[in-house]
């Protein structure tokens, strides 16, 4: 039984001593295995993983292993669980920790930085000047130690959000998203109520993007992309206006919609040289500009028209400044409906064909997420649930 020295138990929410966890071997490779449960320590709590959903990032590091780093260097053959999008129910408490209790349900974030540097000092622990020095007290679950292709994970308490009952599993795994999404808001000023925001790109970070800028007040607020079913969600999450760039020239439609000036804000999610340069010309001038995607290639961008014309431009990782709590008290009161982003539905055990959906895009995948227990209200309008009924 699991009863780790300084760490407080309960009889009603058993913790075995070894756990079942995905581990990556060579690239493209994982291996269900167990291991031993890891022991929360000072200012950390043991999470029993319920859900956690699969994002672009994991299926990178499970390609290519960046921007993953374990031991100084990429994760493979290191007995590394990747996933980071996880909620669950917390069953053990670190020494002394008071801030929760054991059997409340809390949706994470992945970063927990230093405490100590200049930049988590000034609430950017996402840029960590320790990042990767889990001796400094850095961890990022997920990116340089263990993450949610589990059943348990260490977090530490600032990583931590409550889940309200009236949330199911599945929904609560889409709070690092949207919190992404209000992250790279809050960077371009936070007050964007009657100003024009442009997103880039109908991905989760991008449909959820346009959801908490109509939820902040923007308008109008613009979607761009290339498939039709994403913009139809992305009308749905509250753009004003939607652009098939098949069909439409994106930048020309921004500046219809502006009166000729451009927007005022642009969030780009796509990443490639064109969508890059086109929210460069899109962007007014003394306009701000958010690059939230990982591009895959260098890109040559027109900084000449930047420079030229005032525009700001800023690069996100994560969720800093707190921003899932935000999203949290968002999605809890309805402010925008994140599962129609949610669109399937696996058990861990089928954990490969989750990210085979993921990445393949198959049945038109948005956002994956795998469960370890069958929750309440998982599956809904529009969602397809491979999940196994328990027995």
């Amino acid at each position: 039984m699991y009863r780790p020295s300084g760490v407080t138990t309960s009889p009603e929410l058993p913790v075995p001593d070894q756990m079942k966890a995905w581990v990556l071997g060579d690239p493209d490779q994982l291996l269900l295995r167990e291991k031993p449960t890891p022991v929360p320590a000072r200012a950390e709590v043991l999470v029993r993983i319920d859900a956690v959903a699969i994002c672009a990032t994991d299926l990178e590091i499970i390609h290519s292993g960046s921007p993953a780093s374990i031991l100084g260097g990429l994760p493979f053959n290191k007995n590394f669980t990747p996933g980071h999008e996880y909620m669950g129910t917390v069953a053990a408490l670190g020494p002394d920790v008071d801030e929760f209790r054991i059997g409340e349900r809390v949706s994470v974030e992945i970063h927990a930085g230093c405490g100590q540097c200049k930049r988590c000092r000034q609430g950017m622990y996402t840029s960590c000047l320790n990042y990767g020095k889990p001796e400094k007290g850095h961890r990022a679950n997920g990116f340089t130690i263990d993450g949610g292709f589990a059943e348990y994970a260490v977090n530490h308490i600032n990583t931590l959000v409550r889940v309200p009952d009236t949330m199911s599993d599945a929904e609560a795994t889409l709070v690092v998203t949207a919190g992404t999404s209000m992250y790279g808001l809050t960077e371009l000023g936070g007050l964007v109520a009657g100003e024009s925001v442009v997103v880039i790109g109908p991905g989760p970070i991008g449909l959820l993007a346009v959801a908490v800028a109509k939820a902040l007040g923007a308008s109008p607020v613009i979607l761009t992309g290339t498939r039709n079913g994403r913009l139809q969600i992305g009308e749905e999450l509250g753009a004003d206006r939607v652009v098939n760039v098949n069909h439409e020239n994106a930048v020309e439609v921004v500046k219809q919609l502006t009166g000729g000036i451009g927007a005022d804000y642009v969030v780009e999610c796509a990443g490639t040289e064109a969508t890059l340069n086109q929210a460069i010309h899109m962007t007014n001038r003394g306009g701000k500009i958010c690059f939230a995607a990982f591009p895959h290639e260098p890109a040559t961008l027109d900084i000449a028209h930047l420079v030229r014309n005032n525009i700001y431009a800023y690069g996100i990782r994560g969720e800093g400044r707190s921003a899932t709590h935000r999203a949290m008290a968002f999605m809890a009161e309805k402010r925008f409906d994140a599962t129609r982003i949610h669109t399937h539905t696996f058990p861990l055990a089928d954990l490969p064909t989750a990210l085979r959906y993921a990445r393949d895009r198959v049945e038109d995948a948005i956002k994956v997420v795998v469960t370890t227990r069958r929750s309440g209200a998982i599956a809904k309008r529009g969602q397809v649930d491979h999940a196994t009924p328990p027995r």
